[in-house]
């Protein structure tokens, strides 16, 4: 589209440069055409992102939703002036979760919001974004960008994102399938992930922390700011080739309140999850967080994944199967609990 005579002086003068919009999705489109799929039916630029369905096979096609954001990690990229990764968190926030019912998603649209609209800034956070979507096997298929002068200062931004997936109804995955004796994967995450955050910053002080970008022997010779901006892991592909084969009664993606909060949204009532705490594999950067802060631990397994980024219940007859084709897929899998009756729908001992 030829934007030549698109232009405000005023609008300008207000603090918006529209001109720089327009730039922003010149830089994005080599980004966003890496995801494109089966499904996409138009480029970038019209009102809406349009996306044809392939219904075969599908009984009662059921279309699943999820939107998140990055939260207070933002801060990190900020500080560290590192936007390259951060739009792997939004898409991963958001497929992560579709994929718990046994959804496979089909599409993507982000939202940033900025003081200042720097197009390159913008290029790479889109960058991110598309990174996200490849690995999730997503299209990229619309966005939005706006410039809130006055509301936000020149060098903030926020970012959000929404996705849509599909599975069919009688595929579906809840908590109803759960039985006792089922056995507890973990998956292993990539570190801290996407929630948290502002007890992160907190425990560093890392808006006035030196120390932010440098290397450190306890983190595997990465800086803290670069193990904090580490991205949350995508599980979506490894999780549809594992339905392919077994059957999986329960899924939970860990994230905000841990443990507690996200375990047991994948138990039924009268059952629980017994999960074996020594038998996680706990990340440096939860050992450091928990020293640094003093922080207990039933806290850290309440507001953070600490090492395991999705648990998957499957029955106990197909645990070797399961995890053999976790680890063919690059996962870190391995046995953390069993299900069993009881009130308390997760027990950490």
């Amino acid at each position: 589209m030829d934007h030549k005579n698109s232009q405000s002086a005023s609008y300008a003068a207000a603090g918006v440069d529209i001109t720089a919009g327009y730039k922003s999705v010149e830089l994005m489109k080599k980004h966003i055409a890496r995801t494109r799929n089966e499904g996409c039916l138009d480029d970038v630029g019209g009102f809406g992102g349009c996306f044809g369905l392939n219904l075969a096979g599908m009984e009662e096609p059921v279309l699943v939703s999820g939107t998140d954001g990055v939260g207070t990690k933002l801060k990190i990229a900020m500080l560290m002036d590192k936007h390259d990764t951060i739009g792997i968190d939004c898409v991963a926030m958001c497929v992560n979760d579709v994929i718990c019912c046994g959804a496979k998603p089909l599409f993507f649209l982000d939202y940033i919001a900025c003081g200042k609209n720097v197009p390159e800034k913008i290029a790479q956070i889109v960058a991110g974004v598309a990174e996200g979507c490849v690995q999730s096997g997503s299209a990229l298929i619309g966005g939005e960008t706006a410039e809130h002068p006055g509301m936000m200062a020149e060098d903030d931004y926020d970012l959000a994102g929404f996705s849509v997936g599909m599975v069919d109804k009688k595929k579906i995955i809840d908590n109803t399938a759960t039985r006792p004796g089922d056995t507890v994967i973990a998956l292993a995450s990539s570190g801290v992930h996407s929630n948290g955050f502002s007890l992160v910053r907190k425990v560093f002080d890392v808006e006035h922390n030196p120390e932010l970008m440098i290397p450190r022997a306890d983190l595997g010779g990465k800086s803290l700011g670069e193990a904090l901006l580490t991205p949350t892991k995508i599980y979506v592909k490894s999780v549809l080739a594992l339905l392919e084969k077994v059957h999986v009664r329960g899924i939970s993606h860990i994230t905000g309140g841990g443990f507690y909060e996200n375990v047991p949204r994948c138990i039924p009532d009268g059952l629980c999850a017994r999960i074996d705490e020594s038998a996680i594999q706990i990340l440096p950067i939860f050992r450091l967080i928990q020293e640094t802060g003093n922080i207990p631990m039933r806290d850290m397994f309440n507001t953070f994944n600490m090492g395991v980024g999705m648990v998957i219940v499957v029955p106990e007859a197909e645990v070797k199967e399961a995890l053999a084709i976790l680890t063919d897929c690059g996962e870190d899998a391995y046995v953390i609990g069993t299900i069993t009756e009881g009130s308390e729908k997760v027990v950490l001992a």
